[in-house]
């Protein structure tokens, strides 16, 4: 069994957590109200600044010259096309670009995001993999089981599920899978352990991502 398939075993009670996360649900069926969602675009906003230093940590430790480069296309397709749909998506709740600018990083989003960029700086290409996966995976595999259902009657969540369900996305969920795999070839049992730990952890930051728009967050000092 791929190290991959063994990941999502460990970590499948927390995806599933996920898809029944009232947020995801009211993604799905269109009753989400606006505020809440404005709040996923805002910290979503702040998240994709830091994911991609992740892939530039990435691009920097890629053993191969093959995936150095799709690390680094990434990067740019992040940075100057992603972010820029973004706004573009932002615009249609009536967010500004500088509103976007000017959001500050709500504490889980603070903790995610910085667990992230550590274990990329920190770490080899497996255990950055592992923390990276279940953002770009998990977003694949909730747009596609949100897209088995009718979709919703708001365009804007519509739209939403059929971006993450894209064969697209999928794709690039499939590429950083097999590198996953290929880069866990040849680790230790103690280093499997540490993998599975990153990917579990990452999957549970996931989780309290959608708990963190739907109830709001501050600092409480």
């Amino acid at each position: 069994m791929a190290i991959t398939e063994r990941l999502y075993e460990a970590a499948r009670p927390i995806w599933d957590a996920q898809l029944e996360h009232p947020f995801v649900r009211g993604l799905a069926d269109g009753t989400l109200s606006e505020e809440r969602f404005r709040r996923w675009v805002l910290q979503d906003y702040r998240y994709l600044q830091e994911f991609a230093r992740v892939f530039a940590w990435a691009a920097a430790k890629a053993p191969r010259l093959e995936s150095m480069s799709w690390y680094a296309s990434v990067l740019d397709l992040t940075l100057n096309t992603e972010m820029e749909l973004h706004r573009t998506y932002a615009a249609r709740f009536e967010i500004s670009p500088e509103e976007l600018e000017a959001e500050p990083m709500w504490p889980t989003t603070r903790a995610y995001t910085d667990f992230l960029v550590r274990t990329a700086a920190d770490g080899g290409m497996a255990p950055l993999l592992a923390a990276l996966l279940p953002c770009a995976w998990g977003y694949s595999y909730i747009g596609r089981e949100l897209a088995r259902q009718d979709p919703p009657e708001d365009q804007r969540y519509a739209d939403w599920i059929e971006l993450y369900a894209s064969d697209e996305f999928a794709g690039a969920a499939t590429w950083l899978r097999e590198e996953m795999d290929r880069e866990a070839a040849h680790l230790s049992p103690s280093e499997e352990r540490r993998v599975e730990e990153l990917f579990i952890l990452s999957s549970q930051y996931e989780w309290l991502f959608w708990e963190m728009c739907w109830k709001g967050e501050e600092w409480p000092v």
